[in-house]
């Protein structure tokens, strides 16, 4: 049994009265007022809980601004242009004197159902690690071109094994050439 039943049974059934059924129970008296007006009004009806969300919502907006916007997006987008929030919004304002936000464009746009859902990045648990499990299982090479002082071109190696982090030592070569085949 629900506790707005208890409430009305306990003053229209036993004849309590409301401050001792509000002390009795912990609610309050004003809240005993409001049910059973209801209760009169409306009958078992008054037991079952009540939506909290207010009837009319003063920001929203007028079903022909989004009738518009629908439309602008399949204008556009009919011609191969850009059909997003933000130029919608900026059409909205040059050529229909309507100040919309793009937030607000986007989530009608949503509910609509014209925005293809894209992927979001892949998650970095999904990229395998480019490193060796032993030692000398891969090794890497990095050259590097260096002039020197007396202008002569050198060219620096230096080998790293991937499973540690040392390198190698570096060695310096005079510029390397490929023989040609």
């Amino acid at each position: 049994m629900s506790k707005a039943r208890l409430v009305i049974t306990a003053v229209l059934v036993e004849g309590r009265s409301q401050s001792q059924v509000a002390r009795d129970y912990g609610v309050s008296q004003s809240w005993i007022s409001r049910l059973i007006k209801r209760y009169t009004l409306e009958g078992d009806a008054a037991f079952e809980p009540r939506s909290r969300c207010p009837h009319t919502s003063p920001g929203r907006l007028p079903q022909t601004t989004i009738d518009l916007i629908i439309e602008l997006r399949h204008t556009l987008a009919g011609k191969g242009l850009d059909a997003g929030p933000h130029t919608l919004a900026w059409h909205l304002q040059h050529h229909h004197q309507l100040h919309v936000s793009p937030a607000s464009i986007s989530r009608h746009l949503h509910r609509a159902g014209l925005v293809q859902p894209t992927p979001q990045k892949r998650p970095k648990s999904s990229y395998i690690r480019f490193a060796a499990q032993q030692p000398n299982e891969r090794w890497q090479a990095d050259f590097t071109h260096w002039r020197l002082a007396n202008g002569t071109t050198i060219e620096i190696l230096c080998w790293l094994d991937d499973c540690s982090p040392r390198h190698g030592a570096p060695t310096a070569l005079s510029r390397l050439m490929a023989a040609a085949y």
